[in-house]
Protein backbone atom coordinates (compact mmCIF):
# COMPACT_ATOMS: atom_id res chain seq x y z
CA UNK A 1 0.00 0.00 0.00
CA UNK A 2 2.69 2.48 0.86
CA UNK A 3 5.01 1.17 -2.16
CA UNK A 4 1.93 2.49 -4.45
CA UNK A 5 1.56 5.36 -2.87
CA UNK A 6 5.47 6.60 -2.97
CA UNK A 7 4.67 5.47 -6.45
CA UNK A 8 1.90 7.53 -7.35
CA UNK A 9 3.42 10.94 -5.41
CA UNK A 10 7.03 10.22 -7.03
CA UNK A 11 4.93 9.69 -10.42
CA UNK A 12 2.84 12.96 -9.82
CA UNK A 13 6.12 15.34 -8.72
CA UNK A 14 8.11 13.86 -11.87
CA UNK A 15 4.67 14.70 -14.51
CA UNK A 16 4.38 18.25 -13.37
CA UNK A 17 8.22 19.06 -12.84
CA UNK A 18 8.56 17.73 -16.41
CA UNK A 19 5.37 20.11 -17.38
CA UNK A 20 6.88 23.37 -15.35
CA UNK A 21 10.43 23.15 -17.09
CA UNK A 22 9.19 22.52 -20.46
CA UNK A 23 6.89 25.63 -19.93
CA UNK A 24 9.17 27.46 -18.74
CA UNK A 25 11.59 26.97 -21.43
CA UNK A 26 8.91 27.63 -24.00
CA UNK A 27 8.26 31.27 -22.56
CA UNK A 28 11.70 31.53 -22.58
CA UNK A 29 12.47 30.71 -26.17
CA UNK A 30 9.35 33.11 -26.91
CA UNK A 31 10.54 35.88 -24.71
CA UNK A 32 14.26 35.57 -26.35
CA UNK A 33 12.96 35.93 -30.27
CA UNK A 34 10.25 38.77 -29.36
CA UNK A 35 11.92 41.73 -30.36
CA UNK A 36 9.75 44.07 -27.51
CA UNK A 37 11.62 42.30 -24.80
CA UNK A 38 15.03 42.62 -23.54
CA UNK A 39 17.23 39.54 -23.54
CA UNK A 40 18.88 40.45 -20.33
CA UNK A 41 15.70 40.88 -18.04
CA UNK A 42 14.53 37.34 -19.39
CA UNK A 43 17.05 35.52 -17.80
CA UNK A 44 17.06 37.86 -14.51
CA UNK A 45 13.38 37.09 -13.96
CA UNK A 46 13.35 33.18 -15.10
CA UNK A 47 16.53 32.28 -13.49
CA UNK A 48 15.96 32.87 -9.73
CA UNK A 49 12.16 31.11 -10.54
CA UNK A 50 13.67 28.05 -12.51
CA UNK A 51 15.99 27.39 -10.01
CA UNK A 52 13.45 27.61 -7.04
CA UNK A 53 10.94 25.32 -8.75
CA UNK A 54 13.44 22.80 -10.06
CA UNK A 55 15.47 22.44 -6.38
CA UNK A 56 11.92 21.73 -4.63
CA UNK A 57 10.91 19.02 -7.17
CA UNK A 58 14.03 17.33 -6.23
CA UNK A 59 14.05 18.06 -2.64
CA UNK A 60 10.95 16.62 -2.73
CA UNK A 61 11.95 13.32 -4.62
CA UNK A 62 15.09 13.09 -2.56
CA UNK A 63 13.15 13.07 0.72
CA UNK A 64 10.16 10.18 -0.84
CA UNK A 65 13.03 7.94 -1.75
CA UNK A 66 15.43 8.24 1.59
CA UNK A 67 12.00 7.79 3.64
CA UNK A 68 10.94 5.05 1.29
CA UNK A 69 15.04 3.19 1.49
CA UNK A 70 14.93 3.79 5.50
CA UNK A 71 11.88 1.55 5.91
CA UNK A 72 13.21 -1.44 3.97
CA UNK A 73 16.28 -1.59 6.65
CA UNK A 74 14.07 -1.76 9.44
Amino acid sequence: MRAKLTFAVTLMVSLTLCIVVLSMSGVMLLGLFDEKVDNNKIFELVGPAFQTIVGGFIGLLAGVKLSHEEEKKC
